[in-house]
């Protein structure tokens, strides 16, 4: 069976210096919070562009913890896209906050400069723009620049796009505060749950130093509100230090294989990304297809996986009904039809050729 990721593959190519991080953090006898997490912190916050890098626990957590840094309350209404899994709007229902839901582009899946407009015209609190897929999301400077001039935190959810770049700069370094998840199958992923949150403005980072540890100001006192126990564990930073000087050098392998895809797939009733750049680090491989079910029925028979990212948009999910009635016409219709095939760096051209022929040979 293709699978849609193989984890176990890409732990193989690692093992020799994973089990020696791993023997390094056992000899050292700290767990939490000690030398791999600081020197992993600033090694990220570096390869981002960016001064600070604040380890927490998971990326729903840095999302969570990000808004709260910048200030965002319960009551605040805070903009962000129906396409992306509800991992920001958890989060927003986490602070007691209240979402405005943007469409997105049917070619990109992210968030136009125009959405973003209207966002800050209707006068959100905060933006939340998502890297879908590995995408930046086109217009990430311009959508910057809108936030500042009108005072609004912009956030980064970077969770799929680690190391994608416009015009040099890496995503996360946009923003007043991005947030990155380190879960397995990302492209920089631990071998567990970890994130990130970065940022430029040392109390921001401040902030967020403390809301990860409970809210402490020193030890056993609280006095940021919202505080909680997430932090980035000493095993998992040591295993991350491994994998980010490989990050670029894995994406260009996706880029590689995407081509692959790109070349090959020539379907009349599937629609292919054809934008495989620096722009894009591929996390996943994700095309359009109206008769969705057949195809990856037939993909199972060729012993392809396939996965749905995401079945379900934001704002029909049944947590919201009757609390987020809009009108997302592309968002639904893409739910409809995307279709991930598999992509990670360990895939070869042969996995991508078969899987190439088994999508041009389906016949609905």
């Amino acid at each position: 069976m293709q699978k849609i990721n193989n984890l176990s593959s890409r732990l193989a190519r690692y093992r020799p210096l994973l089990e020696q991080a791993t023997q390094r953090v056992l000899d050292s006898g700290w767990l939490v919070l000690g030398p791999e997490t600081a020197a992993f912190e600033k090694e990220f916050a570096a390869f981002v562009g960016v001064d600070f890098a604040v380890g927490v626990a998971n990326g729903s957590d840095a999302i969570e913890l990000a808004l709260r840094a910048l200030g965002v309350a319960a009551g605040d209404v805070v903009a962000t896209v129906a396409n992306a899994g509800m991992y920001t709007c958890g989060s927003l229902l986490h602070l007691g906050a209240t979402p405005y839901f943007m469409d997105v582009e049917l070619q990109t899946q992210c968030v136009s400069v125009a959405e973003v407009q209207k966002a800050l015209e209707a006068g959100v609190q905060a933006v939340v723009v998502t890297h879908l897929y590995g995408r930046a999301a086109p217009g990430i400077d311009v959508m910057a620049k809108l936030c500042a001039e009108r005072g609004v935190p912009l956030i980064e959810d970077c969770a799929q796009a680690h190391g994608a770049r416009v015009a040099g700069r890496r995503v996360g370094a946009f923003g007043d505060a991005a947030c990155f998840s380190f879960y397995p199958t990302k492209n920089l992923g631990g071998l567990g749950d970890g994130g990130a949150v970065v940022c430029r403005d040392p109390k921001t980072a401040q902030a967020l130093g403390q809301l990860r540890q409970y809210g402490w100001s020193q030890k056993y006192t609280v006095t940021y509100p919202g505080g909680r126990n997430s932090r980035l564990d000493e095993l998992q930073s040591a295993y991350l230090r491994i994998f980010l000087p490989f990050l670029d050098q894995d994406n260009a392998r996706r880029r590689h294989l995407a081509q692959g895809y790109v070349r090959g797939l020539v379907h009349p009733l599937v629609k292919v990304p054809r934008d495989v750049g620096e722009n894009h680090v591929m996390h996943l491989f994700v095309i359009r297809v109206e008769a969705r079910a057949s195809l990856a029925a037939h993909l199972l028979e060729r012993s392809v996986a396939t996965d749905v990212h995401y079945p379900v948009p934001d704002h029909r999910q049944p947590v919201l009904v009757g609390r987020a009635d809009r009108d997302l016409p592309c968002t639904e219709l893409l739910a409809k039809q995307v279709l991930t095939l598999p992509c990670y760096p360990e895939m070869t051209e042969q996995d991508v050729a078969h899987v190439v022929e088994s999508v041009n040979s389906w016949r609905p």
